[in-house]
């Protein structure tokens, strides 16, 4: 059976490509003068290019240059031109493999390469370790093997044992990272892991395929029985912080794995592997519960309020006819009152006589139930408060939940609701926290009896739903509405990094010194522009006396493409820009 290959075959050329950018040959392949000094040492062209081109294949990508591979062409017509010889002359110096390997031997000590030896293999698997624990690809494992051969200055391998280095790594690093999912585990927390695979309550389905199932329609029916799966689950009491022990991109892949395999498969894998997969299910699943929980949560309060809304509208569309009847009335009785007024005539006798006194009476009665205390869509939204009390204490109960400062008196008002539904309670206490009601709220919560309850709570789930999408509000395990703090290294851990000077960044670090650098490199570009603007040599830029000309860009579409593109858009189906948001 053929062993499994880590890279393609285009992976596999891409690693040890050639540049082909310009810039880059000149970055990589431009000689100096102690290069040409060295090279100019060989007796005839072949030799010299034939050198040269060693130098650069040792150069970069790092490696000696194959006995039967021809040089890209490009590289090739680079080198040439350098030493002013025409290419042909590599035909010439490449059948003579004995002048090849003395050149090659004179280049690795010139260049100061060792070659790559069994201990070598060794070091680079355990240098890989530390990068095959964060994630299994092969092209990032083999990238970072590259760069850390070229900076010990060892000259590159065949590709086929940069493979068996890369995944000699991966499979030490899946063993680590096995280990510290299971380290922290008791027997009986591996027990309770090894029942996720057993049949629920004698039912065709397993409790860890009981937690994967997918959540339906949001209403109080599902939300509780996703509840449920999160309580499972934090009844398991696995260590706290286990999540953090390996890196996201290895739990989330092993959990992904873990959730494609049958109940029978995990059965069969050993101990540790087996367990270390279960861990990472069940951490996976209980963030992805409690994201799919708040998912749910904030479509119904979406829902109810819509439903608040439109009844709104429909109670004002259905009393428009009324009010309008009732306008006309009371429109009336001002105008008599005012040529009352004029004219200095009694105004009752001309409402008496006008429209009749118990007409106007009846229409005041009417406008006084046809005024709302206040004009807004939320005052329906009371109607929606029993079916939201059927999951909303589990709901609070079941996310553990941590505020920023702007949002502290929100999550001190989801305590008082916690410990009233603890204890059934029906009153509010007195000093209950009300700073982060909305002005739209105020005139519900607050009446003239107290504060009314039930738009209280119906204020805090709604703020609570602003809240956690903002992110002053976040829920721990939770993936989607985790802590800032939490996507960012320890603090500790950084300042460790940070004075050993492994923090992996390719600038300066410190503050001062970095800011100078930038000024200097500013200085040395702003001489370059000014240098090349006397010269009148800045591209597509004429500067003069007057000022500064630049040529207008050419237009690169033809005139034909443009007639197409019109017709094109012209076929496409216009949409509202609401929809094309969405």
């Amino acid at each position: 059976m053929p062993r499994k290959t880590l890279f393609t075959l285009s992976e596999r050329e891409t690693l040890t490509a050639f540049p082909q950018e310009h810039h880059d040959l000149v970055r990589h392949y431009l000689f100096n003068d102690a290069d040409l000094a060295l090279i100019n040492q060989r007796r005839g062209k072949h030799n010299r290019v034939g050198f040269a081109i060693q130098l650069c294949y040792l150069r970069y990508p790092g490696k000696p240059i194959p006995p039967d591979e021809e040089p890209p062409a490009h590289l090739l017509s680079f080198v040439s031109e350098q030493l002013g010889v025409s290419v042909t002359h590599w035909k010439r110096y490449a059948i003579r493999k004995t002048t090849r390997r003395e050149h090659l031997t004179e280049l690795m000590n010139w260049l100061g390469l060792a070659s790559f030896t069994l201990s070598h293999f060794r070091l680079s698997v355990q240098y890989l370790l530390k990068t095959s624990i964060q994630t299994e690809s092969g092209m990032v494992l083999a990238r970072t093997l590259l760069d850390y051969l070229r900076t010990q200055k060892i000259v590159i391998p065949g590709m086929d044992v940069l493979e068996r280095i890369s995944a000699e790594a991966i499979t030490l690093g899946t063993k680590r990272v096995y280990r510290a999912l299971t380290s922290e585990l008791s027997e009986g927390q591996k027990e309770q892991l090894d029942r996720l695979l057993l049949m629920r309550n004698q039912q065709s389905q397993t409790f860890i395929n009981w937690l994967r199932q997918p959540h339906g329609f949001p209403n109080a029916k599902h939300v509780l029985k996703h509840i449920e799966r999160i309580e499972y689950i934090q009844a398991l009491s696995l260590p706290d912080g286990l999540e953090k022990m390996v890196h996201q991109n290895r739990l989330r892949k092993i959990a992904r794995e873990g959730g494609q395999m049958t109940p029978q498969h995990l059965r069969d894998f050993e101990p540790l592997r087996r367990h270390a997969t279960l861990a990472a299910v069940v951490l996976d699943t209980r963030a992805t519960l409690i994201d799919e929980l708040i998912d749910m949560h904030d479509r119904i309060m979406a829902s109810k309020e819509n439903v608040a809304r439109r009844k709104h509208a429909e109670q004002f569309q259905s009393s428009g006819k009324q009010i309008n009847e009732q306008l006309k009335v009371l429109s009336q009785a001002g105008r008599l009152i005012q040529k009352a007024r004029e004219s200095k005539s009694d105004p009752f006798y001309a409402i008496e006589t006008s429209i009749g006194w118990q007409v106007f009476l009846d229409s005041i009665k009417s406008a006084e139930q046809l005024s709302q205390p206040e004009f807004d869509h939320l005052t329906p939204i009371i109607d929606a408060y029993p079916q939201l009390r059927r999951y909303t204490p589990a709901f609070l109960d079941a996310l553990e939940l941590k505020a920023a400062p702007v949002s502290q008196s929100l999550l001190d008002a989801v305590n008082v609701l916690r410990k009233l539904n603890l204890t059934k309670a029906r009153k509010l206490p007195e000093d209950v926290p009300t700073d982060f009601i909305r002005k739209r709220w105020v005139s519900l919560v607050f009446t003239e009896e107290g504060i009314n309850k039930k738009y209280y709570e119906l204020c805090v789930l709604s703020e609570l739903k602003n809240a956690l999408r903002s992110g002053d509000i976040w829920v721990r395990h939770s993936r989607q509405f985790m802590d800032f703090e939490d996507y960012l290294l320890p603090l500790d851990k950084y300042r460790a990094l940070f004075s050993q000077q492994e923090l992996g960044l390719d600038i300066e670090t410190d503050g001062e010194l970095f800011i100078e650098q930038k000024k200097n490199q500013l200085v040395t570009v702003l001489k370059r522009v000014e240098l090349h603007a006397a010269e009148n040599n800045l591209p597509g830029t004429i500067v003069t006396a007057s000022g500064m000309r630049i040529t207008p860009l050419t237009n690169s579409v033809p005139d034909e493409a443009e007639k197409l593109i019109r017709k094109v858009s012209a076929l496409i189906p216009k949409v509202k820009i609401t929809e094309l948001l969405l």
